[in-house]
């Protein structure tokens, strides 16, 4: 990638952050998406500001080949950091047109959330070994997950200080920054409590960490950390491997609530979705559920 083309995405992303204060991840997401094209482009000898409209479809071709290794969404999001960098440099006065017109985004088919039952979830909170300091934390991790339909970035980035088992309430950031305070339920509450007094000391060994999940290092749990101790107890749990994601009890959290006659804003609210149409998701896998409960229970079903 040539050297213009690195400096014109460094400007782009940090004029995302400041204007809209996007997270972390997403601005990354951004970063590689146009770094691939302007790699690509250097190749062709072109660049980033040069781009026409046959560069753009060449390059959607030629991910479209790779698309057996890429799934539908990743594909319509490498067009989405397309069409919004293209949009920012004609707002920027530095082109004159936009070269993804006339190019239309790709079909995606519907997806749904990756849930659990609520028999599957009780299997994945018991199969930590509780007898045990990284028991205990993984049984607090996933109970506060269940409770609360953290995102993991957002249970990883947890203090001390962000929990009150007084009030029973959690204070997270979500995407681009945005605070909201999550209601504990009691059981969640009471495993945390014997995290805190039991297992963390343990763990620290007399160090200190603000973090309120640490590892035997004493340090903050990553992402990946996190994910990987979910993917091993809900294995140990006999959970399908195919219904497992990093995000599975955030699904089950919500399609739960919903299942149980919880209002679509509360849940929207509680998810820290900016969009309710994002919340919607999940109505379809309650109302799949609540059909294969008529079906299975009613006489006539």
């Amino acid at each position: 990638m040539r050297e213009p083309d690195r400096a014109l995405i460094d400007e782009f992303v940090d004029s995302l952050w400041l204007a809209d204060g996007l997270a972390k991840n997403t601005l990354a997401a951004y970063r590689s998406d146009l770094a691939l094209f302007a790699a690509w482009l250097d190749e062709r000898q072109h660049t980033l500001l040069d781009a026409q409209e046959a560069d753009i479809d060449a390059w959607l071709a030629h991910l479209h080949r790779r698309s057996e290794r890429l799934r539908p969404t990743t594909l319509r999001r490498f067009q989405a950091s397309l069409r919004r960098f293209y949009r920012w440099l004609i707002d920027q006065g530095r082109r004159s047109d936009d070269p993804l017109l006339n190019i239309q985004p790709p079909v995606v088919a519907e997806r749904f959330p990756k849930t659990l039952s609520e028999k599957n979830v009780e299997a994945l909170l018991a199969a930590p070994d509780v007898a045990t300091p990284l028991g205990l934390r993984d049984r607090a991790l996933l109970e506060l997950l269940y409770a609360t339909g953290l995102r993991v970035s957002e249970l990883v980035s947890l203090k001390l200080f962000n929990l009150s088992l007084d009030d029973r309430v959690v204070r997270t950031f979500g995407k681009g920054g945005k605070e909201r305070l999550v209601p504990l339920g009691e059981v969640a509450a009471e495993w945390l409590q014997r995290w805190l007094a039991e297992g963390r000391p343990q763990l620290l060994k007399g160090r200190s960490s603000d973090h309120l999940f640490v590892t035997t290092r004493g340090a903050g749990m990553t992402r990946q950390m996190a994910w990987t101790l979910i993917k091993k107890h809900a294995v140990a749990a006999g959970i399908p491997r195919e219904k497992i994601s990093p995000h599975v009890l955030r699904h089950a959290f919500a399609t739960h609530l919903l299942n149980h006659g919880a209002d679509l804003r509360i849940v929207q609210l509680l998810l820290g979705h900016a969009d309710i149409s994002t919340t919607q998701i999940y109505t379809h896998v309650a109302r799949a559920r609540l059909k294969e409960l008529h079906a299975r229970h009613h006489p006539r079903g």
